[in-house]
């Protein structure tokens, strides 16, 4: 009976060791934290390609909810947890910067881009985007696919430019609105809409459309794409990481897809 008692406490004693032992131990570091960025659909295929550049370099991942800037500015509006905001205009990055929901030393322009007037390929003819240039008559019964005008950053530029060129009037009726920019492509490359307004970066994506001609820059407001750091984020990367997309590294990912890069 002796022997069985010292037995016991030998055990326990044991057994408690392991479990001091065990709680002395440091935890578990905490997973990474993801870095959630809100980008402009426009930025799909190029920055995915600095994203996947980023990963490879520093280890943290990155995930990207891609949508038209108005859509994402509303979210975010609406305390959609992200850290980062790219919008494909001044206008929603503003909306969001009269809110206090971004941190306004963080905000920069970070690239530049163009619209041009696409077709599908395989009835692409080259047109001569001028002053009052037969875009209806282009048309026929067709429509015209664009980002929603008064609220898609492409279609507000793409109304802006048909406007000075006078001929908004003629095909107003005439648009087919999407909810993004790469909505609007879709239609086109689908033969679903004989012409579109995009940007020229979204038609070097789709192989089922041609660039049949470039609106002129003074027909329109500048095309900027600004970037910011939101108000509520805590990640710690959020800071290296818009340094990386302003480095002439992530540089060569946007000018590829022909993207201009400011500065």
């Amino acid at each position: 009976m002796q022997n069985r008692r010292q037995w016991m406490k030998l055990a326990t004693a044991a057994i408690s060791a392991l479990w001091l032992g065990a709680t002395a131990l440091p935890a578990p570091a905490a997973a990474a934290e993801k870095l959630t960025v809100f980008a402009a659909a426009s930025l799909k295929d190029a920055l995915d390609t600095a994203n996947a550049a980023w990963t490879k370099e520093s280890g943290k991942e990155v995930v990207v909810s891609y949508a038209a800037s108005g859509a994402l500015a509303k979210q975010i509006e609406n305390a959609a947890p992200a850290d980062v905001f790219i919008s494909a205009d001044l206008d929603w990055m503003d909306y969001l910067a009269k809110k206090s929901l971004i941190k306004a030393d963080t905000r920069s322009n970070l690239l530049g881009n163009k619209i041009v007037l696409v077709a599908e390929k395989a009835k692409a003819k080259p047109v001569e985007i001028k002053q009052g240039f037969d875009l209806a008559g282009l048309l026929g019964d067709g429509k015209l696919a664009m980002g929603e005008p008064k609220s898609v950053p492409a279609g507000k530029y793409g109304m802006a430019a048909l406007e000075k060129l006078g001929v908004w009037k003629s095909v107003e009726t005439k648009v087919a609105g999407g909810e993004s920019v790469r909505a609007a492509l879709a239609l086109v490359s689908r033969g679903e809409a004989p012409y579109g307004i995009v940007y020229q970066t979204d038609a070097a994506a789709d192989k089922g459309v041609t660039v049949v001609g470039t609106f002129p820059a003074e027909s329109h407001p500048p095309i900027i794409y600004p970037i910011a750091i939101l108000a509520e984020s805590k990640n710690p990367d959020a800071s290296a990481y818009l340094d990386f997309l302003k480095s002439d590294k992530a540089a060569a990912f946007f000018t590829a897809q022909g993207f201009t890069t400011l500065k």
